[in-house]
Protein backbone atom coordinates (compact mmCIF):
# COMPACT_ATOMS: atom_id res chain seq x y z
CA UNK A 1 0.00 0.00 0.00
CA UNK A 2 2.92 2.78 1.15
CA UNK A 3 4.12 1.51 -2.21
CA UNK A 4 1.24 2.17 -4.29
CA UNK A 5 1.37 6.33 -2.76
CA UNK A 6 4.71 7.01 -3.18
CA UNK A 7 4.25 5.42 -6.91
CA UNK A 8 0.96 7.46 -7.36
CA UNK A 9 3.03 10.70 -6.27
CA UNK A 10 5.40 10.56 -9.24
CA UNK A 11 3.09 8.97 -11.85
CA UNK A 12 0.72 11.78 -11.05
CA UNK A 13 2.26 14.70 -9.05
CA UNK A 14 6.03 14.85 -9.65
CA UNK A 15 6.83 13.79 -12.94
CA UNK A 16 3.89 16.10 -14.40
CA UNK A 17 5.11 18.86 -12.42
CA UNK A 18 8.20 18.53 -13.83
CA UNK A 19 7.49 18.21 -17.20
CA UNK A 20 5.88 21.24 -16.78
CA UNK A 21 8.20 23.47 -15.43
CA UNK A 22 10.68 21.68 -18.24
CA UNK A 23 8.11 23.38 -21.05
CA UNK A 24 8.06 26.23 -19.14
CA UNK A 25 12.50 26.29 -19.24
CA UNK A 26 12.33 25.75 -22.45
CA UNK A 27 9.54 28.10 -23.38
CA UNK A 28 11.78 31.10 -21.31
CA UNK A 29 8.99 31.49 -19.03
CA UNK A 30 10.68 33.56 -16.37
CA UNK A 31 8.77 31.32 -13.25
CA UNK A 32 9.41 31.44 -9.81
CA UNK A 33 7.87 28.85 -7.38
CA UNK A 34 9.13 26.91 -4.13
CA UNK A 35 8.57 22.92 -3.34
CA UNK A 36 9.25 21.39 -0.10
CA UNK A 37 10.96 17.99 -0.78
CA UNK A 38 10.11 16.06 2.79
CA UNK A 39 13.70 14.43 3.86
CA UNK A 40 11.36 11.00 3.78
CA UNK A 41 10.24 11.87 0.02
CA UNK A 42 13.92 12.17 -0.99
CA UNK A 43 14.91 9.12 0.84
CA UNK A 44 12.31 7.47 -0.98
CA UNK A 45 13.41 9.28 -4.51
CA UNK A 46 16.72 7.82 -4.01
CA UNK A 47 16.41 4.44 -2.79
CA UNK A 48 17.54 1.98 -5.52
CA UNK A 49 14.89 -0.42 -4.29
CA UNK A 50 12.03 1.54 -4.91
CA UNK A 51 13.60 3.06 -8.29
CA UNK A 52 13.75 -0.56 -9.64
CA UNK A 53 10.30 -1.46 -8.48
CA UNK A 54 8.87 1.79 -9.96
CA UNK A 55 10.51 1.24 -13.03
CA UNK A 56 8.43 -1.80 -13.82
CA UNK A 57 5.12 -0.26 -12.11
CA UNK A 58 5.07 2.18 -15.05
CA UNK A 59 5.67 -0.29 -17.62
CA UNK A 60 2.62 -2.10 -16.32
CA UNK A 61 1.22 0.86 -17.05
CA UNK A 62 1.98 1.18 -20.23
CA UNK A 63 0.63 -2.46 -20.60
CA UNK A 64 -3.01 -1.76 -18.99
CA UNK A 65 -3.05 1.30 -21.32
CA UNK A 66 -2.28 -0.58 -24.17
CA UNK A 67 -4.90 -3.11 -23.34
CA UNK A 68 -7.51 -0.56 -22.95
CA UNK A 69 -6.85 1.04 -26.47
CA UNK A 70 -7.50 -2.31 -27.79
CA UNK A 71 -10.03 -2.96 -26.03
CA UNK A 72 -11.93 0.62 -26.11
CA UNK A 73 -11.44 0.24 -29.66
CA UNK A 74 -13.48 -3.15 -29.83
CA UNK A 75 -16.00 -2.76 -27.60
CA UNK A 76 -16.65 1.08 -26.66
CA UNK A 77 -15.34 3.67 -28.97
CA UNK A 78 -16.61 6.44 -26.91
CA UNK A 79 -13.90 5.91 -24.63
CA UNK A 80 -10.73 5.20 -26.99
CA UNK A 81 -9.20 8.59 -27.42
CA UNK A 82 -9.11 9.01 -23.47
CA UNK A 83 -7.24 5.44 -23.70
CA UNK A 84 -5.08 6.90 -26.05
CA UNK A 85 -4.62 9.54 -24.04
CA UNK A 86 -3.07 7.78 -21.15
CA UNK A 87 -1.02 5.29 -23.13
CA UNK A 88 1.10 8.95 -24.25
CA UNK A 89 1.16 9.92 -20.72
CA UNK A 90 2.41 6.65 -19.29
CA UNK A 91 5.00 7.08 -22.09
CA UNK A 92 6.16 10.41 -21.68
CA UNK A 93 6.16 9.38 -17.75
CA UNK A 94 8.49 6.90 -18.44
CA UNK A 95 10.44 8.69 -20.93
CA UNK A 96 10.81 11.64 -18.19
CA UNK A 97 12.19 8.55 -16.15
CA UNK A 98 14.46 7.02 -18.07
CA UNK A 99 16.10 10.24 -19.13
CA UNK A 100 17.10 11.20 -15.86
CA UNK A 101 17.95 6.99 -15.07
CA UNK A 102 15.42 7.45 -12.29
CA UNK A 103 16.92 10.25 -10.93
CA UNK A 104 14.16 12.31 -10.58
CA UNK A 105 15.61 14.46 -7.55
CA UNK A 106 18.39 15.59 -10.52
CA UNK A 107 15.57 17.11 -12.48
CA UNK A 108 14.19 19.68 -9.66
CA UNK A 109 18.12 20.46 -8.68
CA UNK A 110 18.94 21.30 -12.14
CA UNK A 111 15.46 23.61 -12.07
CA UNK A 112 17.03 25.02 -8.74
CA UNK A 113 20.29 25.87 -10.34
CA UNK A 114 18.85 27.72 -13.01
CA UNK A 115 17.27 29.81 -10.44
CA UNK A 116 13.50 28.74 -11.15
CA UNK A 117 12.50 26.93 -8.32
CA UNK A 118 13.05 27.03 -4.45
CA UNK A 119 13.53 24.04 -3.04
CA UNK A 120 12.82 23.50 0.70
CA UNK A 121 12.88 20.44 3.12
CA UNK A 122 10.84 19.88 6.20
CA UNK A 123 11.00 18.25 9.64
CA UNK A 124 12.84 14.72 9.00
CA UNK A 125 9.45 12.71 9.12
CA UNK A 126 7.15 15.45 9.61
CA UNK A 127 5.93 15.57 13.29
CA UNK A 128 4.03 18.35 14.65
CA UNK A 129 6.28 20.11 16.94
CA UNK A 130 3.70 22.08 19.57
CA UNK A 131 3.08 18.01 20.79
CA UNK A 132 6.57 16.51 21.47
CA UNK A 133 7.14 18.22 25.14
CA UNK A 134 8.96 20.52 24.21
CA UNK A 135 12.22 18.14 23.79
CA UNK A 136 14.39 20.43 22.16
CA UNK A 137 17.37 17.43 21.45
CA UNK A 138 14.20 16.03 19.30
CA UNK A 139 13.57 19.17 17.77
CA UNK A 140 17.15 19.63 16.65
CA UNK A 141 17.62 16.23 15.60
CA UNK A 142 14.36 16.25 13.48
CA UNK A 143 15.84 19.63 11.73
CA UNK A 144 19.69 18.81 11.73
CA UNK A 145 18.68 15.34 9.95
CA UNK A 146 16.44 17.31 7.33
CA UNK A 147 19.14 19.69 6.35
CA UNK A 148 21.67 16.85 6.00
CA UNK A 149 20.14 15.18 3.98
CA UNK A 150 18.94 18.53 1.89
CA UNK A 151 22.67 19.58 1.55
CA UNK A 152 24.04 16.00 0.54
CA UNK A 153 21.34 15.79 -2.54
CA UNK A 154 20.76 19.58 -3.57
CA UNK A 155 24.66 20.45 -3.00
CA UNK A 156 24.12 23.64 -0.90
CA UNK A 157 21.86 24.55 2.58
CA UNK A 158 18.41 24.62 2.37
CA UNK A 159 17.29 28.28 2.71
CA UNK A 160 13.71 27.61 3.80
CA UNK A 161 11.63 24.63 6.16
CA UNK A 162 8.51 23.77 5.84
CA UNK A 163 7.17 22.68 9.60
CA UNK A 164 5.10 19.76 9.74
CA UNK A 165 1.43 20.82 10.17
CA UNK A 166 2.16 24.35 9.89
CA UNK A 167 3.44 23.56 13.54
CA UNK A 168 5.67 26.15 15.12
CA UNK A 169 7.33 26.22 18.86
CA UNK A 170 8.69 29.73 19.97
CA UNK A 171 12.56 28.76 20.32
CA UNK A 172 12.65 26.21 17.66
CA UNK A 173 13.81 28.86 14.91
CA UNK A 174 17.01 29.22 17.27
CA UNK A 175 17.50 25.72 15.94
CA UNK A 176 16.65 26.11 12.47
CA UNK A 177 19.33 29.33 12.25
CA UNK A 178 22.20 27.01 13.63
CA UNK A 179 21.34 24.95 10.28
CA UNK A 180 21.62 28.12 8.00
CA UNK A 181 17.91 27.91 7.70
CA UNK A 182 16.58 31.78 6.97
CA UNK A 183 12.70 31.27 6.85
CA UNK A 184 9.72 28.76 7.56
CA UNK A 185 6.20 28.83 6.99
CA UNK A 186 3.20 29.09 9.17
CA UNK A 187 -0.89 29.57 9.08
CA UNK A 188 -2.91 32.80 8.80
CA UNK A 189 -3.45 33.33 12.64
CA UNK A 190 0.28 32.50 13.48
CA UNK A 191 1.20 35.45 12.20
CA UNK A 192 -1.75 37.74 12.48
CA UNK A 193 -1.50 36.74 16.46
CA UNK A 194 1.97 37.27 16.84
CA UNK A 195 3.71 39.10 19.45
CA UNK A 196 3.51 42.16 18.60
CA UNK A 197 0.79 42.09 16.34
CA UNK A 198 2.61 42.50 12.37
CA UNK A 199 1.80 45.79 10.68
CA UNK A 200 1.20 44.35 7.55
CA UNK A 201 -0.32 40.63 8.63
CA UNK A 202 0.48 38.00 6.56
CA UNK A 203 1.48 40.23 3.40
CA UNK A 204 4.50 40.69 4.76
CA UNK A 205 7.14 38.40 6.88
CA UNK A 206 8.31 38.93 10.00
CA UNK A 207 11.63 38.27 11.68
CA UNK A 208 11.99 35.70 15.26
CA UNK A 209 14.46 37.34 17.17
CA UNK A 210 16.82 34.72 15.66
CA UNK A 211 16.57 36.85 12.36
CA UNK A 212 14.40 33.59 11.01
CA UNK A 213 11.73 34.71 9.19
CA UNK A 214 8.59 33.72 8.71
CA UNK A 215 5.71 33.80 6.33
CA UNK A 216 2.01 33.51 6.59
CA UNK A 217 -0.15 31.82 4.40
CA UNK A 218 -2.53 33.86 2.42
CA UNK A 219 -6.42 32.82 3.04
CA UNK A 220 -7.66 34.18 0.22
CA UNK A 221 -5.46 32.81 -2.63
CA UNK A 222 -5.24 29.21 -0.85
CA UNK A 223 -8.63 28.45 -0.64
CA UNK A 224 -9.38 29.63 -4.47
CA UNK A 225 -7.25 26.78 -5.09
CA UNK A 226 -7.38 23.64 -2.79
CA UNK A 227 -11.59 23.62 -1.77
CA UNK A 228 -12.93 20.91 -3.74
CA UNK A 229 -16.35 22.80 -3.20
CA UNK A 230 -15.50 26.66 -3.91
CA UNK A 231 -12.15 25.98 -5.22
CA UNK A 232 -11.04 25.08 -8.92
CA UNK A 233 -10.88 21.63 -8.49
CA UNK A 234 -14.70 20.63 -7.91
CA UNK A 235 -15.36 22.16 -11.28
CA UNK A 236 -17.56 19.58 -13.38
CA UNK A 237 -15.74 19.71 -16.67
CA UNK A 238 -12.04 18.66 -14.74
CA UNK A 239 -11.72 14.73 -14.45
CA UNK A 240 -13.33 12.94 -11.47
CA UNK A 241 -10.35 10.93 -9.10
CA UNK A 242 -12.56 7.91 -7.71
CA UNK A 243 -13.92 6.36 -11.28
CA UNK A 244 -11.03 4.39 -11.71
CA UNK A 245 -11.12 1.44 -14.12
CA UNK A 246 -9.09 -0.42 -11.14
CA UNK A 247 -13.25 -0.75 -9.66
CA UNK A 248 -15.07 -0.63 -12.75
CA UNK A 249 -13.68 -3.17 -15.00
CA UNK A 250 -14.27 -6.77 -14.50
CA UNK A 251 -12.21 -8.60 -11.83
CA UNK A 252 -10.47 -10.71 -14.34
CA UNK A 253 -9.36 -8.56 -16.52
CA UNK A 254 -8.08 -5.97 -14.19
CA UNK A 255 -6.34 -8.52 -11.88
CA UNK A 256 -2.82 -7.86 -13.43
CA UNK A 257 -3.25 -4.70 -12.60
CA UNK A 258 -4.38 -4.04 -8.80
CA UNK A 259 -3.18 -5.72 -5.34
CA UNK A 260 -1.74 -9.09 -6.03
CA UNK A 261 -4.39 -10.18 -3.21
CA UNK A 262 -7.07 -9.27 -5.66
CA UNK A 263 -8.10 -5.96 -3.37
CA UNK A 264 -8.93 -3.60 -6.29
CA UNK A 265 -6.59 -0.42 -6.10
CA UNK A 266 -6.38 2.92 -8.45
CA UNK A 267 -5.13 2.70 -11.66
CA UNK A 268 -4.88 5.96 -12.47
CA UNK A 269 -7.10 5.40 -15.80
CA UNK A 270 -9.63 7.18 -15.18
CA UNK A 271 -12.84 8.52 -17.52
CA UNK A 272 -14.95 10.05 -16.18
CA UNK A 273 -15.63 14.34 -15.36
CA UNK A 274 -16.11 15.14 -11.56
CA UNK A 275 -20.11 15.95 -13.10
CA UNK A 276 -21.54 16.25 -9.99
CA UNK A 277 -20.79 14.24 -6.36
CA UNK A 278 -22.59 11.16 -6.88
CA UNK A 279 -20.94 8.69 -8.12
CA UNK A 280 -23.32 7.42 -11.02
CA UNK A 281 -24.02 9.40 -13.83
CA UNK A 282 -21.03 10.76 -14.62
CA UNK A 283 -20.02 12.39 -17.97
CA UNK A 284 -17.38 11.19 -20.48
CA UNK A 285 -14.46 12.94 -19.49
CA UNK A 286 -13.38 15.95 -22.33
CA UNK A 287 -9.77 16.47 -21.91
CA UNK A 288 -9.86 19.71 -24.45
CA UNK A 289 -13.19 21.53 -22.35
CA UNK A 290 -11.23 21.17 -18.68
CA UNK A 291 -7.94 22.60 -20.74
CA UNK A 292 -10.46 25.64 -21.41
CA UNK A 293 -11.82 25.69 -18.22
CA UNK A 294 -8.07 25.55 -16.76
CA UNK A 295 -7.23 28.17 -18.79
CA UNK A 296 -10.27 30.39 -17.55
CA UNK A 297 -9.22 29.64 -14.22
CA UNK A 298 -5.15 30.31 -14.49
CA UNK A 299 -6.95 33.96 -15.95
CA UNK A 300 -9.48 34.08 -12.91
CA UNK A 301 -6.39 33.80 -10.17
CA UNK A 302 -4.19 35.83 -11.72
CA UNK A 303 -7.10 38.87 -11.98
CA UNK A 304 -7.48 38.00 -8.64
CA UNK A 305 -4.24 38.44 -7.72
CA UNK A 306 -3.63 41.79 -9.48
CA UNK A 307 -7.08 43.29 -7.86
CA UNK A 308 -5.26 41.62 -4.30
CA UNK A 309 -1.70 43.40 -4.63
CA UNK A 310 -3.18 46.66 -5.84
CA UNK A 311 -5.66 47.15 -2.75
CA UNK A 312 -2.86 46.08 -0.21
CA UNK A 313 -0.25 47.99 -1.98
CA UNK A 314 -1.91 51.60 -1.52
CA UNK A 315 -1.35 50.71 2.49
CA UNK A 316 1.70 49.40 2.44
CA UNK A 317 5.79 50.85 2.24
CA UNK A 318 6.56 48.06 0.16
CA UNK A 319 5.18 45.68 -2.83
CA UNK A 320 3.22 42.50 -0.55
CA UNK A 321 3.66 39.40 -0.61
CA UNK A 322 1.13 36.63 -1.22
CA UNK A 323 1.83 33.38 -0.25
CA UNK A 324 0.07 30.32 -1.30
CA UNK A 325 1.02 27.40 0.15
CA UNK A 326 -0.41 24.07 -1.51
CA UNK A 327 0.19 19.96 -0.91
CA UNK A 328 1.96 19.16 -3.94
CA UNK A 329 -0.30 16.24 -4.79
CA UNK A 330 -2.86 18.30 -5.63
CA UNK A 331 -1.40 19.18 -8.56
CA UNK A 332 -1.89 15.95 -10.74
CA UNK A 333 -3.02 13.51 -8.45
CA UNK A 334 -5.64 14.81 -7.10
CA UNK A 335 -6.60 17.74 -9.53
CA UNK A 336 -5.50 15.75 -12.93
CA UNK A 337 -5.12 19.69 -14.11
CA UNK A 338 -3.49 21.06 -11.72
CA UNK A 339 0.10 21.15 -13.24
CA UNK A 340 -1.49 22.40 -16.33
CA UNK A 341 -2.93 24.71 -14.28
CA UNK A 342 0.18 26.06 -12.67
CA UNK A 343 2.12 26.23 -16.48
CA UNK A 344 -1.20 28.35 -17.91
CA UNK A 345 -0.61 30.39 -15.01
CA UNK A 346 2.93 31.43 -15.02
CA UNK A 347 2.71 32.06 -19.28
CA UNK A 348 -0.34 34.18 -18.37
CA UNK A 349 1.44 35.91 -15.50
CA UNK A 350 4.87 36.40 -17.84
CA UNK A 351 2.41 38.28 -20.96
CA UNK A 352 -0.97 39.29 -20.03
CA UNK A 353 -0.38 41.49 -17.13
CA UNK A 354 2.16 43.51 -15.35
CA UNK A 355 1.00 44.15 -12.14
CA UNK A 356 2.21 40.76 -10.28
CA UNK A 357 5.04 38.79 -10.48
CA UNK A 358 6.14 35.62 -9.09
CA UNK A 359 9.06 35.45 -6.14
CA UNK A 360 10.21 33.01 -3.80
CA UNK A 361 10.88 33.40 -0.11
CA UNK A 362 14.33 34.46 -0.40
CA UNK A 363 13.64 36.48 -3.36
CA UNK A 364 11.90 38.65 -1.20
CA UNK A 365 13.84 38.58 1.34
CA UNK A 366 17.15 39.83 -0.53
CA UNK A 367 14.34 42.88 -1.82
CA UNK A 368 13.21 43.92 0.94
CA UNK A 369 16.21 43.08 4.15
CA UNK A 370 14.45 45.24 6.62
CA UNK A 371 11.25 43.68 8.77
CA UNK A 372 9.39 43.76 11.61
CA UNK A 373 10.67 41.67 14.63
CA UNK A 374 7.77 39.80 15.91
CA UNK A 375 7.01 36.27 17.47
CA UNK A 376 4.49 33.94 15.93
CA UNK A 377 1.79 32.43 17.92
CA UNK A 378 1.05 29.04 18.48
CA UNK A 379 -0.72 27.48 15.54
CA UNK A 380 -1.16 24.61 13.12
CA UNK A 381 -3.33 24.59 9.76
CA UNK A 382 -6.01 22.26 9.36
CA UNK A 383 -9.49 22.04 10.81
CA UNK A 384 -9.37 24.82 14.19
CA UNK A 385 -5.76 25.64 13.47
CA UNK A 386 -4.88 25.06 16.72
CA UNK A 387 -3.61 21.26 16.77
CA UNK A 388 -6.89 19.44 17.61
CA UNK A 389 -6.65 17.60 14.60
CA UNK A 390 -3.16 15.72 15.61
CA UNK A 391 -4.42 15.57 19.47
CA UNK A 392 -8.42 14.26 20.40
CA UNK A 393 -9.98 11.68 21.28
CA UNK A 394 -8.92 9.28 18.42
CA UNK A 395 -5.01 9.70 18.88
CA UNK A 396 -3.97 11.22 21.96
CA UNK A 397 -2.60 7.79 23.17
CA UNK A 398 0.03 8.13 21.42
CA UNK A 399 1.70 11.15 22.42
CA UNK A 400 2.87 9.76 25.96
CA UNK A 401 4.95 7.03 24.44
CA UNK A 402 6.49 9.66 21.84
CA UNK A 403 7.24 11.87 25.03
CA UNK A 404 9.25 8.86 26.68
CA UNK A 405 11.00 7.68 23.55
CA UNK A 406 12.24 10.65 23.09
CA UNK A 407 13.33 11.30 26.91
CA UNK A 408 15.34 7.67 26.72
CA UNK A 409 16.78 8.29 23.08
CA UNK A 410 18.58 11.70 24.76
CA UNK A 411 19.44 9.18 28.01
CA UNK A 412 20.94 6.58 24.99
CA UNK A 413 22.83 8.93 23.82
CA UNK A 414 24.30 10.92 26.55
CA UNK A 415 24.94 7.05 27.97
CA UNK A 416 26.72 6.35 24.98
CA UNK A 417 28.52 9.04 23.67
CA UNK A 418 31.40 7.21 21.65
CA UNK A 419 29.31 3.92 20.40
CA UNK A 420 30.92 1.71 17.77
CA UNK A 421 30.31 -1.35 16.41
CA UNK A 422 26.97 -2.84 17.10
CA UNK A 423 25.82 -0.64 19.94
CA UNK A 424 26.19 2.62 16.98
CA UNK A 425 24.11 0.89 15.10
CA UNK A 426 21.79 0.29 17.24
CA UNK A 427 21.63 3.50 18.35
CA UNK A 428 21.12 5.24 14.85
CA UNK A 429 18.44 2.45 14.41
CA UNK A 430 16.71 3.74 17.39
CA UNK A 431 17.03 6.87 16.06
CA UNK A 432 15.06 6.42 13.20
CA UNK A 433 12.01 4.31 15.41
CA UNK A 434 11.62 7.70 17.25
CA UNK A 435 11.52 9.53 13.92
CA UNK A 436 9.40 7.53 12.50
CA UNK A 437 7.03 7.36 14.96
CA UNK A 438 7.41 10.66 15.43
CA UNK A 439 5.30 11.26 12.10
CA UNK A 440 2.45 13.88 12.11
CA UNK A 441 0.81 10.96 9.25
CA UNK A 442 -0.18 8.49 11.91
CA UNK A 443 -2.23 11.49 13.91
CA UNK A 444 -3.96 12.32 10.90
CA UNK A 445 -4.55 8.89 9.47
CA UNK A 446 -6.18 7.88 13.13
CA UNK A 447 -8.22 11.32 13.23
CA UNK A 448 -9.61 10.66 9.12
CA UNK A 449 -10.73 7.19 9.99
CA UNK A 450 -9.13 6.23 6.70
CA UNK A 451 -6.74 3.06 6.98
CA UNK A 452 -6.80 3.46 10.93
CA UNK A 453 -5.21 -0.05 11.83
CA UNK A 454 -2.53 0.77 9.33
CA UNK A 455 -1.35 4.00 11.39
CA UNK A 456 -2.22 2.02 14.95
CA UNK A 457 0.74 -0.58 13.79
CA UNK A 458 2.69 1.84 12.07
CA UNK A 459 2.78 3.68 15.69
CA UNK A 460 2.92 0.33 17.76
CA UNK A 461 5.69 -1.35 15.67
CA UNK A 462 7.58 2.03 16.04
CA UNK A 463 7.33 2.24 19.34
CA UNK A 464 8.06 -1.83 19.99
CA UNK A 465 10.78 -1.93 18.16
CA UNK A 466 12.45 1.06 19.81
CA UNK A 467 12.18 -0.10 23.36
CA UNK A 468 13.22 -3.67 22.26
CA UNK A 469 17.09 -1.58 21.64
CA UNK A 470 16.81 0.56 24.27
CA UNK A 471 16.39 -2.80 26.59
CA UNK A 472 19.08 -3.99 24.85
CA UNK A 473 21.67 -1.65 25.25
CA UNK A 474 21.06 -1.29 28.71
CA UNK A 475 21.19 -4.62 29.47
CA UNK A 476 24.29 -5.25 27.14
CA UNK A 477 21.83 -7.94 25.16
CA UNK A 478 21.52 -6.85 21.63
CA UNK A 479 20.01 -9.19 18.98
CA UNK A 480 22.22 -8.57 16.36
CA UNK A 481 19.96 -10.64 13.69
CA UNK A 482 16.83 -8.93 14.52
CA UNK A 483 18.62 -5.61 14.64
CA UNK A 484 19.61 -6.44 10.97
CA UNK A 485 15.81 -7.16 9.99
CA UNK A 486 14.60 -3.67 11.47
CA UNK A 487 17.35 -1.53 9.70
CA UNK A 488 16.16 -3.23 6.47
CA UNK A 489 12.90 -2.64 7.59
CA UNK A 490 13.09 0.82 8.29
CA UNK A 491 16.11 1.89 6.28
CA UNK A 492 15.53 5.22 6.21
CA UNK A 493 18.39 8.34 6.69
CA UNK A 494 21.18 5.75 6.13
CA UNK A 495 23.74 8.35 7.65
CA UNK A 496 21.65 9.59 10.44
CA UNK A 497 24.14 10.33 13.35
CA UNK A 498 22.11 9.33 17.07
CA UNK A 499 24.70 11.63 19.04
CA UNK A 500 22.72 14.58 17.45
CA UNK A 501 20.41 13.49 20.63
CA UNK A 502 23.11 14.24 23.03
CA UNK A 503 23.23 17.52 22.16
Amino acid sequence: MEEEWFFEAITETYVPLLLAFERLHRDDVDFRLTLSFSPSLLSMMTDDLLKERYAQKIDKLIELAEKEVDRTWREDRAFHELAKMYRHRFHETRDCWRRYDGDLVRGFRDLQDAGYLEIITCTATHPFFPLLDRNWAAFRAQIHTAASLYEKLFGRRTQGMWLGECGYVPGVDELMREEGIRFFFVDTHGLLFADPRPLYGVHAPVYCRSGVAAFGRDIESSKQVWSAQEGYPGDPSYRDFYRDVGFDLPHEYIAPYIHSEGIRTFTGIKYYAVTHRSMDGKRLYDPHQAYLRAVEHAGNFMFNREHQVEHLRANMDRRPIVVAPYDAELFGHWWYEGPMFLELLFRKMQYDQGSVAPITPSGYLREYPTNQVSTPSFSSWGEKGFGDYWCNGSNAWVYRHLHKMGERMVELARRFPQAEGLRRRALDQAAREVMLAQASDWAFIMKTGTTVPYATKRTVDHVNRFTRIYEGLLRDSLDSVWLDEVARRDNLFPEIDYRVYGT
